[in-house]
């Protein structure tokens, strides 16, 4: 048996969010089939970070085991670019592409061995609809204030009990987390910006980052304080939070295991 760490990019608009559902299309369902249909084995791919309904991916990464020999037992021939060449003709024209390929030690571990999660969460800030970015981000037609949400970001840096900022329904054992990095960038487009809030860490709760934007939205279109955020943290009550933004801005950047 080899491992073969993957990294997979996604358009999850469609799909019921990686992990797989009976009868329903998720990104972990699809892979698995094209998996299947390239070496007609059924493997169990296992993922960093299961992404919600709706939600994308530049750099998802997860690993499986592959036994690819003969029927004599003679082990073939197999590259990372051949095997990601292999699954995705498979996958095509989903949405949905494996950018790489490689062989691990078979003690890796897609979810367990990730150190830092780069999600980052897009906005377009403008008053006129989306078209090239609809389904990509979240549009706001207010003006947005980006360096209060950014200074409101501040606030939920570091080790937290993030209960306001969780779904409800969230199955985590405990609502303590740790951000080690947010914060808010903008750039000016026609008749508006464009605002990407960058978040860093080694897991996130369910819905903690859609919470995040919905709540720092609210700071920038001046409804809340900056202070506001602290005390919403603080209350830890999800009441006291902002929306849940929607999933369509929400993107899985990139995962490191360094």
């Amino acid at each position: 048996m080899t491992r073969w760490k993957i990294t997979i990019e996604y358009n999850g608009r469609d799909y019921a969010g990686f992990q797989w559902q009976p009868d329903i299309a998720t990104i972990q369902g699809e892979i698995e089939t094209a998996i299947y249909k390239f070496c007609q084995q059924k493997i169990s791919v296992i993922v960093a970070g299961r992404t919600d309904a709706g939600v994308h991916a530049r750099g998802q990464v997860a690993h499986f085991d592959l036994d690819y020999k003969t029927v004599e037992g003679i082990e073939r021939p197999l590259t990372g670019f051949d095997l990601a060449k292999a699954v995705n003709a498979h996958l095509f024209p989903q949405p949905i592409a494996i950018v790489n390929a490689e062989k691990v030690d078979k003690d890796f571990h897609a979810r367990f061995g990730a150190k830092q999660k780069h999600y980052i969460y897009h906005i377009m800030n403008r008053p006129y609809g989306l078209a090239l970015d609809m389904g990509l981000a979240w549009w706001v037609k207010k003006k947005l204030n980006v360096e209060l949400m950014n200074q409101g970001a501040q606030h939920l840096i570091g080790e937290h009990d993030f209960t306001t900022f969780r779904d409800s329904n969230c199955q985590a054992k405990s609502p303590i987390r740790s951000i080690d990095e947010l914060y808010v960038e903008s750039k000016n487009i026609l008749n508006g910006q464009e605002i990407l809030i960058h978040a860093k860490g080694r897991a996130f709760l369910h819905h903690q980052i859609r919470n995040i934007a919905g709540t720092l939205c609210m700071v920038g279109e001046g409804k809340w304080k900056v202070d506001d955020v602290l005390i919403a943290l603080e209350a830890k009550d999800r009441t006291k939070g902002g929306p849940t933004a929607p999933a369509d801005g929400l993107c899985l950047d990139s995962i490191s295991y360094i």
